[in-house]
């Protein structure tokens, strides 16, 4: 499944590509923004940071058992810093579609189009 995140910055594109793997588990208009993780991340580029973000989204999802709908990214010389809100998972609320396996590097970009808007994409393993 791609995904792809659009934003004014980079941080608001991997913002939106992290709202964008949550829409493909559930509806995030369904999950609340009760309890906050923080993540720190480093990669040798932009692409491989993006694939190190959505999977460690998906590690804590695993894990804590957690959905996300708000995330706080801010990107600086290929070093991410974030905040990623959300809740519980609850099968009764929240409609699970799949269970999102792995970010991958099919399709990867992170890139300033022509009309300066950012977009960061990839393709998710479900």
């Amino acid at each position: 499944m791609g995904l792809r995140g659009i934003g004014h910055t980079r941080d608001e594109a991997f913002e939106q590509a992290a709202l964008a793997m949550t829409a493909v588990i559930t509806d995030p208009a369904s999950v609340k923004t009760v309890e906050k993780i923080d993540i720190t991340l480093e990669a040798v580029d932009d692409e491989l940071l993006l694939v190190d973000w959505l999977n460690a989204l998906i590690y804590e999802m695993a894990t804590r058992k957690l959905l996300f709908s708000r995330f706080e990214v801010n990107v600086l010389d290929h070093r991410l810093t974030a905040h990623a809100w959300g809740e519980p998972m609850d099968t009764a609320k929240h409609q699970m579609a799949v269970e999102i396996k792995g970010a991958t590097y099919t399709a990867l970009r992170v890139a300033r189009e022509a009309d300066g808007e950012w977009v960061a994409q990839c393709v998710v393993d479900v």
